[in-house]
């Protein structure tokens, strides 16, 4: 099967300290050396990858960041998109500079619709007001922005704030990802994991309000049963055949991680949606089990997309995007 994408992690070093961050136990792991870096982009073009995704850590704070997506660029990589925490975008020369080396999309890290918010969950006083200014800067640069924010017990309430604000910043695609507790937040799991049930309307609030404004919505690591109408905009329905990387690991296909790391109960089999729904984190179910998982009636999807392609009253087709 020919590599789609490759998704490489270039270190764990970062600028923020995040309540909800993955990786904090790999921090002292350090990053790959330039020639790492250029020697796993070469492998990911030989393999077929003629997109890559630079991510970390926070990719941005590299000294040699726009070395390396000169190199990507240089050795036929179509798109190279950086995942970053947005800070650094506040500086409109770096902007420049980094569109200059080549990249072309921006995935942003942004978690609260105010610094209240998003400063305590990044335990990094002025965060907010930096990435906000970097979405408007990377705009004003003509570049496509993609926000992701993580969904915890904090912000869970202001999901339809974050919407409107993202709405209003006219930004490509939000997605909304359920916080996956491990790193930092598996030591704050208590603070942070919400049920999924107690989610529910406010989610589907914040949906509403992306798609009305003709924002790219997803929604990652939660179950079909709680998207009831919504079902289109999971993210693991359009997650490609990828490759990930990082100093420490790696991972062939991304897609069989994300299954082997969740868990669904018993009753999911009698779900329509069993086939292509790989359930809650195991994470979540080791604290509040099964009991909120409630099978959906109906003829069984046996692919994404029989599900993408149901047209709805509720934004109709959308772009694949990994």
């Amino acid at each position: 099967m020919t590599l789609s994408s490759l998704d490489l992690k270039l270190g764990f070093k970062c600028n923020n300290n995040c309540l909800s961050c993955p990786q904090a136990q790999n921090r002292h792991l350090g990053d790959l050396s330039t020639d790492e870096v250029k020697f796993f982009l070469g492998e990911g073009r030989k393999r077929g990858s003629d997109q890559v995704v630079l991510t970390g850590g926070e990719p941005t704070v590299r000294e040699d960041i726009l070395e390396i997506i000169e190199f990507a660029k240089s050795i036929g990589y179509k798109d190279v998109q950086l995942q970053s925490n947005g800070r650094m975008f506040c500086y409109k020369e770096f902007c420049e500079k980094i569109i200059e080396a080549g990249a072309g999309s921006f995935m942003l890290g942004i978690h609260g619709p105010e610094a209240k918010v998003h400063d305590f969950l990044t335990r990094s006083p002025g965060a907010f007001e930096q990435a906000i200014q970097g979405v408007k800067n990377l705009k004003e640069l003509g570049q496509p922005v993609s926000i992701n924010s993580v969904v915890n017990k904090i912000n869970y309430k202001r999901l339809p704030e974050t919407a409107e604000l993202f709405a209003g910043l006219k930004v490509k695609q939000l997605q909304f990802a359920f916080i996956h507790c491990v790193g930092n937040a598996l030591e704050k799991i208590d603070l942070l994991l919400p049920k999924k049930s107690e989610v529910m309307p406010f989610m589907h609030k914040a949906l509403d309000i992306g798609i009305k404004a003709g924002l790219l919505m997803r929604v990652e690591a939660y179950p079909f049963c709680f998207l009831k109408g919504y079902e289109k905009y999971s993210s693991e329905l359009y997650m490609p055949y990828k490759e990930v990387r990082n100093k420490a690991r790696f991972w062939e296909d991304f897609r069989k991680i994300q299954w082997s790391a969740k868990r669904k109960g018993p009753q999911c089999s009698e779900c329509k949606y069993d086939l292509v729904c790989p359930g809650p984190w195991v994470e979540y179910t080791n604290k509040f089990g099964f009991k909120e998982l409630k099978p959906v009636q109906g003829k069984k999807a046996g692919n994404a997309k029989e599900i993408i392609g149901r047209a709805d009253e509720r934004g109709g087709e959308q772009e694949l995007h990994p």
